[in-house]
C-alpha cells in the first residue's frame, strides 16, 4: 500500500509540470499572435497635421520716410589769397558786399615785380633790335653771294646762325616779360563769380602773400547765395533707395513754420571711410536769400525700392542663430528659405530670396517650427 501510494504522488507531480509546461506555451503563443496585430494597427495611424495660417506672396512697393540731419553749404566758395608777397593798395569791398563776376575786390602792390617788369620790357626791345640789324645783315649777305665768288659761303652760314640766335634771344626775352606781366595782373584781384563777400581779413597796407608764406587766413571770401546745397550723410543700409531728381523737404530751427524743398542732384558714389554712409547733395533755391552758409537742418526723405519687390508681414520672417528665413509649403511641409531683409515700414519687410508670386508662407513663423513639419491650413 505505501508503495502505491508513493507511485500515485509521483505520477501526480508529473501531470501537474506537464499542464504547468502546456500553460506556459498557450500564453506565449498568444502574446505572439496578438504583437503583429498591433504593430500594424500603429502603422495605419495618419501622422497629425499642424493647423496653421499661411498666405500667399504678393509683389509690391514699399515705402519708407527717412529723418537724417544735414547741413547747408553755398553752392560756391572761393579763398581770395595773394598770388605773390605783396602788399594791399586798395581794399575796394568788406563784409556783406554783392560783388559781380570781374569786380575788381582788392588792389595789391609790389615794387620788386614793378622793377622787374621794367627790366624785362627794355631787355626785350633790345633783343628785338639785335634781331632786326642781324636779318637784316643776314638778308644782305645772302644777296650779294648771288654774285659769283662775292661772298665765301662760310660767310653765309655764320649770318644765318647769328639771325637764328638773335631771334632766339627775343623769344627768351618775350617769356620773361610775360611771365612778370602776368604776375603783376594778380596784384588785382577780382570776383570769380557773382556772390557775397562773407569775410575780410586784411586791411589796408597789410602785407599779404600765398597761403602759408605770409597768409594765414584768406584776404577775402566770397560765396555764392543764390543756390545752396543741402548734404546729407545717408546709411549704407538705405543708400540704395536714394535716387538723383528724388524729391527731399527740410526745415531750419532758425525759421520755424516754414519747409524747404529740393532735388538730389549729385551722390558721392562711394561710402565716407569714418561713417560708412554716402554723401548726397541736392540744389536748394535761395532767391530771398533766406538759408545761410553752415545751417543745420532736418531733412526728410522718401526711401521707395526701384521696382515691385517681395513684402511680407514681419511675423512671417524668422530672425534666429540660424539665420534670417521664411517657412514655405511645400507639399504639405514647412520648408525653410533663407532671405535677406530690406525695407522695414510698421509690420510690413521687404526680402529678398528664392520667393516668387503666388508662393505659399507661413503666417506667424517661429524657432520652433522644424524643417519638414507637415502642416495644414488653419
Amino acid at each position: 500500500m505505501r508503495w502505491e501510494l508513493s507511485e500515485m504522488r509521483a505520477r501526480a507531480r508529473r501531470w501537474s509540470v506537464l499542464l504547468a509546461a502546456g500553460g506556459l506555451v498557450s500564453v506565449s503563443a498568444c502574446r505572439t499572435a496578438d504583437a503583429p496585430a498591433k504593430t500594424s494597427s500603429e502603422t495605419a495611424r495618419p501622422v497629425a497635421r499642424t493647423a496653421t495660417e499661411t498666405f500667399r506672396v504678393e509683389s509690391s512697393r514699399l515705402e519708407s520716410h527717412l529723418r537724417l540731419p544735414a547741413e547747408l553749404m553755398a553752392d560756391q566758395t572761393v579763398d581770395v589769397y595773394a598770388k605773390v608777397n605783396s602788399y594791399v593798395k586798395h581794399l575796394r569791398v568788406d563784409i556783406g558786399a554783392v560783388v559781380r563776376k570781374g569786380d575788381v575786390l582788392v588792389t595789391l602792390e609790389a615794387p620788386e615785380i614793378e622793377a622787374q617788369l621794367a627790366s624785362a620790357k627794355a631787355r626785350l626791345a633790345a633783343m628785338e633790335a639785335l634781331h632786326v640789324a642781324s636779318k637784316a645783315t643776314y638778308e644782305r649777305t645772302l644777296k650779294t653771294s648771288q654774285t659769283e665768288g662775292a661772298v665765301a659761303r662760310d660767310a653765309i652760314d655764320q649770318a644765318r646762325a647769328k639771325e637764328q640766335a638773335d631771334a632766339a634771344q627775343v623769344v627768351a626775352a618775350r617769356a620773361t616779360h610775360d611771365e612778370l606781366a602776368a604776375m603783376k595782373g594778380y596784384l588785382v584781384m577780382k570776383a570769380p563769380f557773382d556772390g557775397v563777400v562773407t569775410e575780410r581779413n586784411v586791411e589796408l597796407g597789410a602785407y599779404v602773400g600765398p597761403s602759408g608764406r605770409g597768409s594765414n587766413k584768406p584776404m577775402v571770401v566770397v560765396k555764392a547765395l543764390q543756390k545752396m546745397r543741402l548734404t546729407l550723410s545717408i546709411p549704407e543700409s538705405y543708400s540704395p533707395y536714394v535716387r538723383l531728381g528724388g524729391a527731399v523737404t527740410f526745415s531750419v530751427r532758425s525759421l520755424p513754420g516754414r519747409v524747404f524743398s529740393a532735388t538730389f542732384s549729385r551722390r558721392a558714389g562711394a561710402l565716407d571711410a569714418a561713417l560708412r554712409s554716402e554723401r548726397v547733395e541736392a540744389d536748394v533755391d535761395n532767391a530771398d536769400g533766406a538759408l545761410l552758409p553752415m545751417m543745420v537742418a532736418e531733412a526728410r526723405l522718401t526711401l521707395s525700392s526701384p521696382g515691385p519687390t517681395v513684402v511680407l508681414p514681419r511675423t512671417a520672417v524668422v530672425e534666429s542663430g540660424m539665420g534670417t528665413y521664411v517657412l514655405r509649403i511645400q507639399d504639405g511641409a514647412a520648408r525653410r528659405i533663407p532671405v535677406t531683409r530690406g525695407l522695414r515700414v510698421g509690420e510690413k519687410i521687404e526680402v529678398f530670396g528664392a520667393l516668387e508670386a503666388g508662393d505659399e508662407l507661413v503666417l506667424r513663423a517661429t524657432e520652433e517650427m522644424k524643417e519638414g513639419m507637415r502642416v495644414a491650413e488653419g
